[in-house]
């Protein structure tokens, strides 16, 4: 089970989030009106992300026997004319990969469990507490 508490400052949008014996502070860039001390909550999605991907791509690829080198995936956000958002994602290898190992690592790729997450199969359910 992960879990993640997050705290949030009285200093504006500035907040501390504690997961398991790991701190990181969140924030909003100054544009924003947030005074840009750490990274905002969608890079911290877009990071998931990736290191989800990654890590998922990795693991498949060892019970194959595959060296693929190491694995860089860049997400990016963008928002399109009509409001909504898009997430895409650029997958590279360091070591040549065939046509297809690509299609099998493109399939594992989706199966990443943050962005099945991201992707709207989890259910979220808020309460407030007492």
């Amino acid at each position: 089970m992960a879990n993640s508490n997050v705290v949030l400052s009285t200093k504006k949008y500035l907040a501390e989030a504690k997961m398991r014996n790991h701190f990181a502070v969140i924030d909003e860039p100054g544009f924003y009106g947030g005074g840009d001390t750490g990274p905002s909550p969608v890079e911290y999605l877009l990071t998931a992300i990736g290191g989800c991907v990654s890590m998922t791509l990795r693991m498949y690829a060892e019970r194959k026997g595959w060296d693929v080198g190491e694995i860089t995936v860049n997400v990016t956000q963008t928002k399109k004319e009509d409001g909504t958002f898009l997430l895409a994602e650029e997958i590279s290898f360091e070591k040549e990969v065939s046509d297809y190992q690509k299609k099998r690592l493109l399939i594992f790729a989706g199966k990443c469990p943050v962005a099945k997450m991201v992707k709207g199969e989890t259910p979220i359910i808020t309460t407030i507490k007492d």
